[in-house]
């Protein structure tokens, strides 16, 4: 289903059953009073939302950071490995060909076989490539030197190997992450609920006006609960990265 439908599905379904709850209470539920208690309810629910603002807010803001590292983190494995590539050509023959076919396997498994494995919330991917990485570590380790400066592009090229080899590993725990825990999940939505539930004892003259306020407060918690689910995994749901950087090294090693 597409991801504006879904939302747009979230945000109706949960202004209705709100609006259906409002109407109830008003059209069902004591009058006596309801007026008066507008202060106390209203000073409860500013602790209530607000505990839920911030809470809703420190998850938010953290799965648009885990985001972004994530799309550094493609680029920055993408680019030690061109980098390391372009290190051995000064080592000759037959390291640079062995290096260059290696590297070209590397970056073409990660974008038609780990990516989509990625994006469909796995990890579980083969260890073809910890086994090409490593490949490339031994040859570079092995290459023989005859020169000060080799020595040193022999040193960068395994530098720029560790990288690709932590920016591996960040990227395959990123997608094998449960994202937002079941407790914060718990809380996430029994806050919302609370949040949703003191204005319903709210009272006023317009009855209209109050089923709106509620179905619109209720409305825009399940945006953000649906941008919270949809942001759990960065390469598949609402982020859905794309493998742009594997891409582009591809491009550039040929």
């Amino acid at each position: 289903m597409n991801i504006y439908l879904s939302g747009l599905l979230w945000v109706l379904g949960a202004a209705a059953v709100a609006g259906v709850a409002a109407y109830a209470v008003r059209r069902i539920g004591e009058t006596d009073g309801i007026v008066e208690n507008n202060e106390a309810a209203g000073q409860v629910f500013t602790i209530v939302g607000g505990l839920h603002a911030v809470l809703l807010a420190f998850v938010l803001i953290s799965l648009f950071d885990s985001v972004g590292a994530a799309e550094d983190g493609a680029f920055r494995e993408a680019d030690g490995l061109v980098g390391a590539y372009w290190a051995t050509e000064s080592l000759g023959e037959p390291v640079r060909s062995q290096m260059h076919d290696l590297a070209m396997s590397y970056a073409t498994r990660v974008v038609d076989e780990e990516w989509p494995a990625m994006q469909a919330d796995s990890a579980d991917v083969s260890d073809a490539g910890w086994a090409e990485l490593e490949r490339m570590r031994s040859l570079v380790a092995a290459a023989p030197v005859a020169e000060l400066w080799q020595n040193d592009q022999k040193a960068e090229a395994t530098s720029k190997l560790w990288t690709v080899y932590e920016a591996r590993q960040a990227r395959l725990d990123a997608a094998g992450s449960a994202g937002v825990s079941t407790v914060v999940w718990f809380a996430l939505i029994a806050g919302s609920i609370m949040s949703i539930s003191l204005p319903l004892v709210f009272g006023g003259p317009r009855p209209r006006v109050h089923i709106f306020i509620v179905s619109v407060l209720a409305g825009t918690l399940a945006l953000l609960l649906f941008a919270t689910q949809q942001m759990e995994n960065p390469y598949g749901g609402g982020p859905a990265l794309e493998p742009e950087a594997f891409e582009a090294a591809i491009a550039r090693l040929r």
